[in-house]
């Protein structure tokens, strides 16, 4: 039977891509290591780890000593300067209570070539200009980045490409992102900030071994919810899953939402009745304890209680300024207040990255984007 047109070429490509999947994660490998990963021929790993030598995207690093006679075994890594991702977190409007921008540049064997963080007045910046400005400052020369990822306190809308319920001045433009692609001329990414928190925790937090998890994030300014299932975020149909600040609450002096309860001003008031200092929600629960942990905790739990009534999480995850500067006396009385309010069942934990872990889960998404692509793009040659 004759070989289907074009089945060679598609071969051809699937090995590489397969070959350089393996050398980007976990990398340095010699011809053997490939051959056993891939279980391809001797013959085919030398054409391939030559084809991708000659594209620039591998090269030998270092050579293994052999044991019998002959020349030493050479070991091949992808090369890190192949390709670039670019992470750029909006945390707020330029306050002046810390920086509004984050930003960090990382090369294709995921180490961190550039990082700052600085103050953008997004009021009288057009957010063109902003990125623009943000991407030069990491990195003069942009013909190596391949890919950008934004993080915003936010939902996005695939479908219409918008960003909603954001107050970032300029990010709620219909078709913003089309825009920024062709004015910066390079592939962007937007994602919820909280999202991209628990990428992080996946990859490096308490979250590893997870099957699945919720994180609940309590920030210096507003509440957010990641719903991670086995590896999957759940974005929702318009991108609005996890903006739990919104959920409704019936008080007795009126109709309030959780924002209202737990948000930033409201933790900010609550430790002024129990006259804790501080200047930043963070700050007040840092210098906090006792009574004040315990009233925190149930309205916590008030949120967290229908988290865990719908989703059944097997462990629901703290994050945030709140949560860190809580820590285990706050995940403690957290974990007394949800057996206060219910009979449910989810190990609960704060978060162990004492990083910007919005930050980092943008280079991880934005890394993972990038290694994709130049897969693709084999496949596709």
């Amino acid at each position: 039977m004759a070989r289907p047109a074009g089945s060679s070429k598609l071969l051809r490509a699937m090995n590489e891509s397969a070959a350089l999947a393996h050398l980007i994660d976990p990398g340095r490998l010699t011809r053997a290591d490939l051959r056993r990963l891939t279980a391809l021929s001797t013959p085919t790993i030398s054409e391939v780890l030559r084809r991708l030598t000659d594209a620039g995207l591998v090269g030998v690093v270092a050579h293994q000593p052999r044991r019998r006679p002959g020349p030493n075994a050479e070991i091949y890594a992808a090369n890190p300067d192949a390709a670039y991702a670019a992470a750029v977190s909006i945390r707020d409007v330029g306050s002046g209570d810390g920086p509004s921008v984050s930003a960090a540049l990382c090369d294709l064997a995921g180490e961190t070539r550039a990082r700052f963080e600085c103050d953008v007045d997004f009021r009288n910046t057009d957010p063109g200009t902003a990125l623009a400005g943000v991407l030069k400052r990491l990195q003069g020369d942009q013909e190596r980045l391949r890919y950008v990822q934004l993080g915003i306190s936010g939902s996005y809308d695939r479908r219409t490409e918008t960003i909603g319920h954001t107050e970032v001045p300029g990010f709620q433009k219909p078709g913003l992102l089309p825009e920024l692609i062709k004015e910066l001329g390079v592939p962007i990414g937007v994602d919820n900030d909280v999202n991209l928190a628990a990428i992080a925790e996946r990859r490096h937090g308490v979250a590893r071994n997870s099957d699945g998890f919720a994180l609940l994030w309590l920030g210096d300014e507003g509440l957010g919810l990641a719903i991670d299932i086995g590896g999957t975020l759940l974005r929702g149909a318009r991108g609005g899953a996890g903006e739990i600040g919104y959920m409704p609450l019936v008080a007795a002096d009126g109709r309030r939402d959780l924002q209202d309860l737990v948000g930033g001003p409201a933790v900010l008031a609550l430790g002024h009745e129990h006259g804790i200092s501080g200047r930043t929600p963070g700050e007040v629960v840092s210098n906090a304890g006792g009574a004040f942990f315990t009233e925190l905790a149930d309205r916590v739990a008030v949120g967290l209680a229908a988290v865990i009534a719908v989703l059944d999480p097997s462990l629901v995850v703290l994050a945030g300024q709140v949560a860190q500067a809580g820590g285990r006396p706050l995940r403690d009385a957290v974990d007394q207040a949800m057996l206060r309010a219910a009979p449910l069942e989810s190990a609960i934990e704060v978060t162990s990255i004492d990083d910007d872990a919005v930050l980092l889960g943008a280079l991880d998404a934005g890394l993972g984007t990038v290694r994709e692509a130049l897969i693709s793009d084999i496949r596709d040659s």
